[in-house]
């Protein structure tokens, strides 16, 4: 009893489900030889090094178990049995790890993106709200559409900028307020190509003597018509009354306008750290509170607008002298918005927009920031050396050395080229002096003789110009 109680049991016992439970008592008469057998099978005792722990003598043990417990159907554990989540655990978990870490990145990518849109709707409603727009001038324009010109080239478009001005508000430093009225200190006309290759723009003298029509006010009264000083024209009867005046004297159909003051000029030199600028003399005009070193510098605000405004502290003080260096110091601020510092830097961008929004006001044509992208965005391509600045040809009125009047036959000959989409070039005065001297007829000089015909140009040639153009900038 005692050895049969204490005989361990076998492998096959512990495993075997079907295997006969051992007799009750030692006994029978198996009873002996399983329990001499016992110790020789396991042998505890006399091995030094456990068999238990031996790779061999332990691999073979399971094969039994597997093949007497598969009769036995057992429930399933092989991981290859168990399909793919139980055969590749870890495989599992992290492409579990993945889709959790997806779901965090496009959430993170949705919340920039909302907040992207929501910053950009934002300053797209501020530049918006910053145009300023006359409907008055549309008005007045309607009125008058019969005795305006017609549009010569479809996809050409002309411009007139107005810089105005006005003492009123935050201009009242600039000199005396008189009620607030508005002068045309600055007149461009701004013509674009239909291919947009190229753009001119032709300052017209405010001192320049022109005719008037008769222009309706805004209080409902009516101006008559008159010959008189060109920027009256602003000043009585505002934009609509010079865009009738400039089409009267040009006969070029006037697409779209603009009113810049002063404020928002001092802002835009602001927004692209300043303008450069070569003097050959030292400036001190008090008038225009500027006061300037000869030589190179960096101009900025109240500077740059005292420099564009300043008659008295320039050589012979002159309008069409400050026409001339106005040209040079708004190509170099073309040369300075189309530099990739300027376009391609949001941060740097924001503030010049910011700034000219604000101080323009527009017809209903361009009043949107949309309207403005889209003129914008069709000449940005345009070469800065095809960007012209030239001042219509003038010269001292007959009957008054202190105003102008236009030098024909060149000013209609340039007008006629504007109108009909024909090119124009510009050189600096002394070689266009140079050019026409050479064209006047003499015996010996260039082989012509005085019954020779008129040796003017023809129509065909184009025609040159005093002026500049962006790329030369005021520094060279």
């Amino acid at each position: 009893m005692t050895d049969s109680a204490g005989t361990p049991p076998e492998p096959e016992d512990r495993a075997g489900a079907e295997q006969p439970p051992p007799p009750a008592t030692g006994t029978g008469p198996d009873a002996e030889p399983e329990a001499t057998e016992t110790p020789e099978t396991a042998d505890p005792a006399t091995d030094t090094e456990p068999t238990a722990a031996d790779p061999e003598d332990a691999g073979p043990a399971p094969e039994p178990e597997v093949s007497e417990t598969t009769d036995a159907e057992p429930p399933i554990t092989d991981a290859a049995d168990a399909g793919p989540a139980a055969a590749e655990p870890a495989e599992s978990t992290d492409a579990k790890d993945g889709r959790r870490w997806l779901r965090w990145t496009a959430l993170g990518v949705s919340v920039v993106v909302l907040a992207a849109a929501g910053t950009g709707w934002w300053f797209y409603r501020k530049l918006d709200s910053n145009i300023q727009t006359d409907t008055t001038a549309a008005h007045e324009l309607d009125k008058y559409e019969r005795d305006r010109p017609a549009s010569v080239v479809h996809d050409a478009q002309n411009l007139l900028l107005i810089g105005s001005d006005s003492r009123a508000g935050n201009n009242s430093s600039y000199g005396r307020d008189d009620g607030g009225s508005q002068r045309s200190d600055t007149t461009i006309l701004l013509h674009l190509a239909a291919d947009r290759l190229s753009a001119t723009a032709v300052s017209l003298p405010r001192d320049l003597m022109a005719d008037i029509p008769a222009c309706g006010r805004p209080d409902g009264t009516e101006t008559r018509q008159q010959f008189a000083q060109f920027n009256s024209a602003f000043e009585m009867a505002g934009a609509a009354c010079t865009i009738r005046t400039v089409e009267k004297m040009t006969g070029i159909r006037i697409d779209h306008h603009m009113v810049v003051d002063f404020s928002g000029f001092k802002d835009m030199v602001d927004a692209v750290d300043g303008v450069e600028v070569c003097l050959k003399d030292p400036v001190d005009d008090r008038q225009a509170h500027l006061k300037l070193p000869a030589g190179r510098q960096l101009l900025r605000g109240e500077q740059a607008l005292g420099f564009v405004r300043s008659r008295h502290g320039f050589g012979d003080g002159s309008d069409t002298q400050r026409m001339d260096r106005q040209q040079q110091f708004l190509g170099s601020l073309i040369k300075k918005v189309q530099s990739n510092g300027v376009l391609l830097n949001p941060t740097r961008l924001f503030p010049v927009l910011d700034a000219a929004t604000r101080s323009i006001t527009t017809d209903p044509g361009l009043n949107t920031l949309r309207d403005l992208y889209d003129l914008v965005r069709s000449v940005r391509g345009i070469p800065t050396e095809n960007i012209r600045f030239l001042t219509v040809p003038r010269q001292p009125y007959a009957y008054d050395g202190n105003r102008d009047e236009l030098v024909q036959p060149d000013a209609d000959r340039l007008f006629k080229q504007l109108r009909e989409d024909r090119p124009i070039k510009v050189a600096p005065a002394a070689d266009v002096t140079k050019a026409k001297e050479s064209e006047k007829p003499g015996p010996g000089g260039d082989g012509k003789r005085p019954d020779d015909p008129d040796p003017s140009p023809s129509a065909s040639a184009t025609p040159v110009y005093s002026g500049t153009n962006a790329a030369s900038g005021m520094c060279g």
